[in-house]
């Protein structure tokens, strides 16, 4: 089989499986009651677990030079090994935008699905919730499915994650009139850009490699069969949305293999980290598809667990990365001037650090559920949103994120009370 249709094959297999669990069926659904602020939003949950701070905080000097206001450069103690991008903003995204500096994750532990779970469906979890199972309430693509009336399909919600794991079970829930038949497009960047660039060269494959290639695909697409919902609950593309979407995918991935895709296509010195490589593509889907709800995740901050120096360094790469979205949401005609974009880390990190030194002598930082770990920042920014203002007090928590997009995108009316707790975060809003 050679390159070309492997390549073919490849995008089928994605669209339908392992880097693509799920797409969606298009159609009309029940029309909203409210009024639309904006009509689209982008969430993007930053990080794997970010401190204050490194944030909003600014102890180490600003990390994050696009989104947050200050001169404040990196601090003596924390240069060496730490790599200061370019800032492009022309002004920081807090001046045109609602920061947030004391955003509170309130309960719940403070881990990363657990968290997600919360951000996602507006509803803090416990220690009973599992890693292998949807969560128990509906998620904000479930209410923006059933509770909106998009004027295209399916392709209009996108949750677009770094890493499999747990992720793709936030999709949807398990929750008694939602479900899969009102879940969105999910899909993880990291296997275009690391896994399809090896396809540049030419492979033929045995009956044998084939037979085997194909009990890895079939293991790989169990692990998104889940037992309390049947295959046939909503989970299927209409032609011309599979049409749409394996296009789409071929474009991105013969890019990748062409090298149309450079390994550092922003200029930063080296390869694009993971979260770099997930909004990078949610930059694509933004221009090809136009969504009116996308929910983007990045995870490598994570490494704050076991290397201090890479976890400053993987803030602004993030920051960077979430400059360079915006920058792509205001440049395009649909999206600018239409489009709120939603900044908040899942959960904070230790005050303390714990024993883990890295190369340059600097302790590593858990989440283990010290006060620290619950305290967050939240920027907004983009249509209807209140420009340079400033909210220094402890005000507005992870679960209000929810009921402000619905409110922002007009079904807020819609869902039931018992449902959402959280509150809309008026304060950002005109």
């Amino acid at each position: 089989m050679k390159r070309k249709q492997f390549i073919k094959n490849a995008a089928l297999t994605a669209a339908g499986s392992m880097v693509v669990p799920y797409i969606l069926p298009s159609g009309r659904l029940f029309a909203a009651s409210g009024t639309r602020r904006a009509n689209h939003v982008v969430v993007c949950v930053f990080g794997g677990g970010v401190r204050n701070l490194e944030s909003v905080g600014k102890a180490e000097g600003n990390l994050m030079r696009n989104m947050l206001n200050g001169t404040e450069s990196i601090s003596s103690d924390i240069a060496p090994g730490v790599t200061v991008l370019p800032t492009l903003a022309p002004t920081p995204l807090q001046n045109i935008g609602t920061l947030y500096k004391k955003f509170q994750y309130a309960s719940g532990p403070t881990g990363h699905y657990n968290a997600h779970a919360a951000l996602m469906t507006g509803v803090y979890s416990d220690q009973s919730i599992q890693l292998k199972q949807p969560p128990p309430f509906p998620t904000i693509f479930e209410y923006y499915r059933k509770h909106n009336s998009p004027t295209n399909n399916a392709l209009n919600a996108w949750w677009v994650s770094n890493s499999l794991g747990p992720y793709p079970f936030l999709n949807y829930s398990m929750y008694d009139g939602y479900g899969a038949t009102y879940g969105a497009n999910m899909i993880q960047p990291y296997s275009f850009f690391t896994q399809y660039p090896s396809l540049a060269n030419p492979v033929s494959f045995t009956s044998a490699e084939k037979a085997k290639c194909d009990m890895m695909r079939d293991f790989a697409n169990g692990q998104f069969k889940i037992p309390t919902q049947a295959a046939s609950s909503g989970m299927v593309n209409s032609p011309a949305d599979a049409e749409k979407l394996q296009t789409f995918l071929n474009r991105i991935m013969n890019d990748i293999v062409t090298g149309a895709i450079p390994e550092d296509p922003w200029g930063v010195g080296s390869s694009m980290n993971g979260d770099m490589r997930n909004i990078y593509f949610g930059m694509e889907v933004l221009k090809e598809f136009k969504p009116e709800l996308m929910v983007i995740n990045m995870t490598d901050i994570d490494i704050g667990h076991f290397d201090y120096t890479k976890y400053v360094n993987a803030i602004g790469l993030a920051d960077y990365a979430l400059y360079k979205l915006w920058n792509t949401i205001q440049t395009d005609a649909t999206l600018a001037n239409d489009t709120v974009l939603i900044v908040v880390p899942e959960h904070g990190r230790n005050e303390l650090p714990n024993t883990v030194v890295d190369a340059y002598g600097r302790k590593a930082l858990d989440h283990n559920n010290d006060q620290m770990s619950r305290e967050v920042f939240c920027l907004l920014a983009g249509k209807g949103i209140r420009q340079g203002n400033v909210i220094n007090t402890v005000k507005g928590e992870t679960i209000d994120i929810v009921p402000t997009v619905a409110d922002i995108l007009g079904f807020r009316t819609d869902i039931s009370s018992a449902l959402l707790s959280g509150q809309v975060l008026n304060d950002a809003l005109i």
